[in-house]
């Protein structure tokens, strides 16, 4: 096991080189208020093999762990991961490394971080990516607040349809006084909507792509070109494993692409974490906030990478910096170049060929089984929203005794969702999971409800 406890007799030491009775004294100087006011009915010392014991009993409890079949999405996806991704990144030179401050000693963190940036400018189709960023919502925030200093205007209009988690973190990093939700009507925000939200005002659009909804939204092109005309830049929060079918945002007159990496190569881990790229045009790479890893060539000519950009507070003046961001998530970056270079381009496309094929198979046996219809009419990709005639809080629990995560209640989003399920298939889900998913809705559909009336009557 990986933590050793400290005897008593240690402890005391401890605290007589602080020149300390007890722990309490130790805890001083935090307010009393924010310490704990009662022991913890907490079971005596056990032996490593029964502690063993207890915590795998409790990491049983999981649905994850008793072999549920996950149609969950929203963010996090549950996609195979070659072995060799985990053997690699987990290699001690990697997963022990920390900044590359020194090129010398850091060429191969350096050497994998160019390769990732070079990646994701391909992916996206714009002129340079940066290392990475915390996770999708942060990215979302640090290309908005990179937009307002380049435009030197202030707010950011969103079109519905963008996570709403990164909602949230982009009202909190940016200021909810600022920012313009155009509400998703059908799955997506009109484009005439936003159109009427371009002031002179406005430092950026925001377009998911495809949105929370899996639903990916046509006239993109024509909505940068009027963001551009405004003054505006356009945002792209986009899927990077979509992009791998879908026209690249750089192609169609996005200036910046962001996004959350997990599904290249990252398990859900129960939420995290994840990743957050970004890639811009070439005249904003001195506003991007981390770092950026530079090609050059070393005193004999040899080819060599460096840190070329850090426009962090960390190591210029605060008053110059881009970000307060002061890290990125580098190890998880490695793993999705590991992922990238394995697969290949048209490894990566038949993937992203596959949970399209397999989401569309799913929405029809749904609707097959169980008469259940889309919430919404427009293309998708790999997720898509069911509306149920009953809670969608009671069809997961359903599943859930069935064994099978049938998908996410947005009832927990937006009280008007209650009815609607969000469902994601990826390339792992097989046609029999698919179809015992669908017969699994269609019998919760069936299930007698509470108050003795069944789902599909009135």
């Amino acid at each position: 096991m990986s933590y050793v406890g400290r005897s008593d007799a240690e402890r005391k030491q401890m605290l007589e080189s602080l020149g300390l009775r007890d722990f309490d004294e130790l805890l001083r100087d935090v307010p009393a208020e924010a310490r704990l006011q009662r022991r913890l009915d907490l079971p005596g010392p056990l032996s490593e093999i029964e502690i063993r014991a207890e915590l795998e009993a409790l990491a049983a409890r999981n649905d994850a762990a008793a072999g549920a079949v996950s149609f969950l999405g929203g963010g996090m996806y549950d996609h195979y991961i070659p072995a060799i991704v985990p053997r690699l990144m987990l290699r001690s030179e990697f997963i022990t490394c920390y900044t590359p401050y020194q090129p010398e000693v850091s060429q191969g963190t350096l050497t994998v971080i160019f390769e990732f940036q070079s990646m994701i400018a391909e992916l996206t189709g714009l002129d340079v990516a940066q290392a990475s960023l915390y996770d999708g919502g942060s990215a979302v925030a640090e290309a908005c607040l990179l937009a307002r200093a380049h435009t030197d205007r202030d707010r950011v209009v969103v079109a519905g349809g963008l996570h709403p988690s990164y909602m949230d973190v982009l009202k909190t990093i940016v200021g909810a006084e600022h920012v313009t939700h155009v509400r998703a009507a059908g799955g997506v925000a009109p484009a005439a909507e936003i159109a009427r939200e371009l002031g002179p005002d406005v430092a950026a659009v925001v377009l998911a792509y495809p949105n929370f909804f899996g639903v990916v939204q046509d006239g993109l092109p024509e909505l940068a070109a009027q963001a551009k005309a405004a003054g505006a830049l356009t945002v792209a929060c986009a899927d990077p494993l979509g992009l791998a079918l879908l026209t690249p945002p750089g192609q169609w007159g996005a200036d910046i692409c962001v996004g959350e990496g997990q599904p290249l190569g990252v398990p859900p881990s129960f939420g995290g974490p994840g990743f957050g790229f970004m890639a811009v045009r070439k005249e904003l790479v001195r506003r991007l906030p981390g770092r950026l890893v530079g090609e050059t060539a070393d005193h004999d000519g040899r080819r060599g990478y460096v840190l070329t950009l850090q426009t962090r507070e960390q190591h210029i003046r605060r008053e110059k910096a881009t970000s307060n961001i002061c890290t990125n998530q580098g190890l998880l970056a490695l793993g999705a170049a590991i992922y990238l270079a394995v697969l290949g381009k048209s490894g990566l496309r038949e993937v992203a060929n596959l949970c399209f094929q397999k989401a569309h198979y799913a929405a029809a046996r749904a609707q097959q089984a169980a008469g259940l219809q889309l919430a919404y009419a427009q293309p998708f990709f790999r997720e898509f929203v069911l509306e149920l005639p009953l809670p969608a809080a009671e069809a997961l629990r359903f599943g859930r005794s069935q064994g099978m995560l049938v998908g996410v209640d947005l009832g927990r989003v937006a009280q008007g969702w209650k009815n609607h399920l969000l469902v994601a298939v990826t390339e792992k889900r097989t046609r029999a999971e698919i179809d015992r998913w669908a017969e699994c809705l269609a019998a919760a559909v069936r299930a007698p409800r509470p108050d003795g009336a069944r789902a599909g009557t009135r």
